[in-house]
């Protein structure tokens, strides 16, 4: 098989990038046109194709009352075109649509006109609006001071302008500069307003949510001290009729056995009640662990994970809570750790389960990036019966340690509703 020669390969590649260009740009042209076109707000397009409509007319019927050898004038039709598209991007780029505008109307004067063309003046105007409606009010100012004392001057005209028409192009532009600014400030008030309103709902809710703490709290508190209290003693009087002989024992030993079980389910859902209202529902436990730490070490992190025993079902609140001690001492490792290794450890024994959080580096004791701390983890852990310890290694870095009680009586109830 014959093989082309490099020189026939490079001609071959350049005709083809020949041919692609001619294919390919103008559809990407005409695309990334059609995708800004898209951007501009419709008051921008019909304001755009106003002017660029209004300056046709002029070119076919008007022409030369401005100074124009004959009607109609065409390339002033080219020229109502780039404004009008000046105008359609005046909001993305005020400055510099405002120094074009002025230079084409050099340009315009220069081709030996003396007025400018009603399109032409609305134009202007419009761009004087949008430099105080678009920019904060002293760069707006100043471009529009400059603008102004540059069309007084007579500048654009290469003339000496009549102190009228002076007088007459101050106010003018003047005015359209206010209305920009009025606008401006309309803008700015409503955004402050919706800023406003969005703190108010915010706070709204943030008051609504402790009202429902507080209540919640208040309805533990009641629970305990009226329920439990009763429940308590019914199980202890229980407890010492069967232990004296005053009754029957089976019975009674059911009804102790009720009583605690009781307890230990009242004691969890008076635990739910003190938890923020989002950790009332149904929430993660420790089998979302292995997940949570294969993310992390992704990330780059060295985190060890370690699973020792046969893990068993816990109770909701229980798992809840060993959960988010795991989840605030590995924030807390992760944060001052100074990216040493970690290491995670869940023992499962029959009547516990235990949870130690080792790292190498200089962990804070006494703040972690979930706000709760260590005061929150040993809470959790005093919930269900449990030791919190926390503090230094010896050879260096920090560790977590929480052992917590499985209640046999709440395995055995949740075992009879499966």
């Amino acid at each position: 098989m014959a093989v082309p020669s490099p020189l026939a390969r490079r001609s071959r590649t350049a005709s083809t990038v020949r041919r692609s260009r001619t294919t390919f740009t103008p559809h990407l042209a005409v695309a990334s046109l059609t995708r800004h076109l898209r951007t501009i707000p419709k008051t921008d397009l019909l304001i755009g194709l106003g002017v660029v409509a209004l300056g046709t007319l002029e070119a076919f019927t008007v022409a030369t009352e401005y100074g124009a050898a004959e009607t109609p004038e065409l390339w002033w039709i080219g020229q109502a075109v780039v404004t009008g598209a000046l105008v359609w991007f005046r909001r993305k780029t005020p400055v510099a649509v405002f120094i074009l505008m002025i230079l084409a109307q050099y340009v315009w004067h220069r081709q030996g006109y003396e007025h400018c063309q009603t399109w032409q003046l609305a134009s202007l105007l419009i761009v004087f609006h949008t430099v105080a409606a678009e920019l904060p009010l002293k760069p707006g100012l100043a471009w529009a001071v400059t603008g102004i004392l540059v069309f007084d001057s007579g500048a654009v005209d290469h003339r000496w302008l009549p102190f009228d028409e002076v007088i007459f192009l101050t106010v003018v532009f003047g005015a359209a500069y206010l209305t920009g600014l009025a606008v401006h400030a309309y803008a700015a008030r409503a955004e402050r307003l919706a800023a406003h309103a969005v703190q108010l709902e915010r706070d709204r809710e943030r008051q609504a949510a402790e009202a429902v703490a507080q209540e919640r709290v208040r309805i533990a508190r009641e629970l305990h001290d009226v329920v439990a209290h009763s429940v308590s003693m019914m199980v202890m009087q229980a407890g010492v009729l069967r232990r004296t002989g005053g009754g029957d024992e089976e019975m009674l030993l059911g009804i102790e056995q009720m009583g605690r079980e009781a307890v230990d389910e009242l004691r969890v859902m008076l635990g739910a009640l003190r938890m923020p209202l989002d950790e009332a529902i149904p929430q993660p436990g420790l089998d979302l662990l292995s997940g949570t730490v294969s993310m992390l070490v992704s990330s780059g992190l060295e985190i060890t994970f370690d699973v020792v025993g046969e893990p068993v079902r816990l109770p909701p609140g229980l798992d809840l809570s060993a959960y988010r001690i795991v989840q605030e001492a590995l924030t807390n490792a992760v944060k001052h750790a100074n990216e040493s290794r970690i290491q995670i450890t869940i023992t499962y024994h029959a009547d516990r389960v235990e949870l130690e959080i080792l790292d190498g580096g200089g962990g804070a004791p006494s703040e972690l990036s979930t706000g709760n701390g260590l005061v929150g983890m040993r809470e959790r852990a005093a919930l269900f019966g449990g030791r919190f310890e926390a503090g230094p290694r010896p050879e260096g870095g920090f560790r977590v340690h929480a052992s917590l009680p499985i209640s046999h009586q709440e395995v055995f109830a949740d075992e009879r509703t499966k």
